[in-house]
């Protein structure tokens, strides 16, 4: 039993560093490029629009996207790891 306890705590100790990772990139993405670095990248152009304008506004939201499916790739990953999936 306590081998399997150890297991269930390395497995939610790394379930706790994705999730830190993620809330940071997040931040960063929403937070940073759509307020702090605006006038940074408001000097580079996407697609006809002001980059800092562009996270704001659409960039920020595919990030989330990406960061959902992220999250679902590490935590099928972990789970298979540490022998918890559902299959």
């Amino acid at each position: 039993m306590p081998a399997q306890n150890e297991k269930m705590k390395a497995y939610w100790r790394k379930n706790l560093q994705t999730l830190f990772i993620l809330l940071i990139v997040w931040f960063v993405v929403s937070f940073g490029c759509g307020i702090l670095f605006v006038n940074e990248l408001n000097e580079i152009r996407l697609g006809g629009y002001k980059l800092g304008f562009w996270f704001a506004q659409q960039g920020s939201i595919f990030v989330f996207v990406i960061l959902i499916f992220v999250y679902v790739v590490r935590m099928n990953r972990l789970d298979r790891e540490f022998d918890v999936d559902e299959e």
